[in-house]
């Protein structure tokens, strides 16, 4: 578990860094639900899950967690990654 972590912290600096998108956006629009509803799940202000989807913020790994659960997808459909190497692949 320590070793997931810490991947997908990396992962997710490196998403702050590159200024590359995370697919909560796209989850969302496929899954037809409103910033309001995730806002009021999560517990955070529909300011903060718009902020989410245009990548002015990255939430956090615990955050991204709950998110999944809530969308009922994979962390990884979140976070573009391919667990399969040892880099983040960011699609486009």
């Amino acid at each position: 578990m320590f070793i997931f972590a810490y991947t997908i912290n990396k992962q997710m600096e490196q998403m702050t860094k590159k200024n590359c998108q995370n697919r909560i956006r796209v989850v969302l629009a496929e899954k037809q639900i409103t910033n309001r509803w995730l806002a009021d799940r999560m517990g955070v202000t529909d300011m903060t899950v718009s902020r989410w989807k245009t990548n002015k913020i990255q939430p956090s790994i615990a955050q991204f967690v709950e998110i999944a659960r809530l969308l009922q997808v994979d962390i990884k459909d979140l976070l573009e990654v391919d667990f399969n190497k040892n880099e983040v692949v960011f699609n486009k």
